[in-house]
């Protein structure tokens, strides 16, 4: 594990949709993706989020999370 800042990561939606962030909540110190409501898949069949993760040197990195 990298040590002082670059020990340090923070999470943050790389983009999202007005709907997605009332349904989705990121923590930006862990990265855990949680529920703010149910999941209608009437609505919407497939929720496709990007995340990145930056540490405190600058480096930085994108995930798809579906």
């Amino acid at each position: 594990a990298d040590e002082e800042q670059n020990g340090l990561v923070k999470y943050s939606w790389k983009k999202t949709a007005d709907m997605e962030s009332e349904i989705f909540h990121l923590n930006t110190e862990t990265g855990e993706i949680t529920l703010l409501r149910t999941l209608d898949f009437e609505e919407e069949v497939v929720y496709e989020l990007e995340v990145q993760a930056r540490d405190g040197g600058g480096l930085f990195d994108t995930a798809k999370v579906s």
